[in-house]
């Protein structure tokens, strides 16, 4: 079968103030003082916002350095609880600008029990929920492991005055199933915020591991027929340099505005809603789906030998 290319045969509506969002990317390098962190990501935000971004993202774990490249008790003490001192400054600064904020922090849920969540903040200063990060890595220099409970929020999205937000953190990014859950819970855009990088045994490898980054989460736009919004952070940490390569894409899977790979930036895109219907039209993904034949889904592994 032939996929009809989106938009050849129908008229493209003009963005009008009612069905365009613009979308905020912000994308930092990080030190070690988490309130000169905090402070760097607000003044982002109040930039970003005066550029005309109503739907705002920061980078993951974005008011400290990515601290998982070592297993080290010590670094609990970041962790905040959710609503808490972070969230608090952000919730006036949202309600402040008029924007929406996605602020991905190291919450301390209980005594032993953390997680890496990204909060959503309406632009009524209020807290319209948060995501917990699901799937947790355990790799050379990614040792998340050690840190962060697996999410149990499920994935969902959330209805904020500037449309359906789903966030989902980083390592969530390879994942299809999480991608597809989000965008059938109603969501119009997938925020990624992200820490992904290179250690310098694999430099010769970066352009390959930044390419297949990409392509996977242009998949997902494509798949679900939604935007798609990527915040990286940049810069070397340790043993550690991030690529920062921070995107935004449509629901056809064509990057819109892109960032580079050697420093802060902050990343505007205008996004036109309509795309969402024209490209769900003509490449019914969701539509011709066989739900009936997906319970396999559910097992780690269809062993064709047991």
């Amino acid at each position: 079968m032939l996929l009809r290319p989106c938009l050849r045969h129908k008229k493209v509506h003009s963005m009008t103030e009612d069905n365009t969002r613009t979308l905020g990317l912000i994308q930092q390098t990080c030190g070690d003082d988490p309130a000169k962190n905090l402070e760097s990501a607000l003044r982002a935000i109040i930039e970003a916002a005066k550029r005309g971004a109503q739907i705002i993202c920061l980078q993951e774990l974005f008011r400290s350095r990515y601290f998982c490249q070592t297993e080290d008790a010590d670094w609990f003490a970041l962790a905040e609880s959710v609503p808490g001192p972070t969230t608090d400054t952000l919730c006036k600064l949202a309600g402040g600008l008029g924007v929406v904020l996605i602020a991905p922090l190291f919450e301390k849920r209980a005594e032993g029990i953390y997680h890496n969540t990204a909060v959503v903040i309406d632009a009524d200063g209020t807290i319209s929920g948060k995501y917990r990060k699901m799937h947790i890595p355990d790799d050379p220099l990614f040792h998340e492991k050690f840190y962060f409970t697996p999410g149990d929020t499920g994935f969902q999205s959330f209805n904020t005055r500037y449309g359906w937000v789903g966030v989902l953190i980083c390592w969530d990014q390879w994942f299809p199933e999480a991608a597809r859950l989000t965008a059938l819970s109603g969501a119009q855009f997938l925020f990624y915020p992200t820490a992904i990088g290179y250690q310098e045994a694999d430099a010769g490898e970066k352009e390959k591991q930044a390419a297949a980054w990409e392509t996977v989460q242009k998949g997902h736009s494509i798949a679900n027929g939604v935007f798609l919004a990527t915040a990286n952070r940049v810069g070397r940490e340790d043993a550690l340099t991030f690529w920062g390569k921070s995107f935004v894409c449509d629901p056809f899977g064509e990057v819109i505005a892109s960032a580079g790979e050697d420093k802060p930036e902050i990343l505007i895109a205008n996004c036109d809603l309509s795309k969402i219907e024209q490209t769900r039209q003509n490449w019914p993904f969701l539509r011709d789906r066989r739900v009936d034949a997906y319970k396999n889904l559910t097992r780690l592994y269809d062993d064709p030998h047991a």
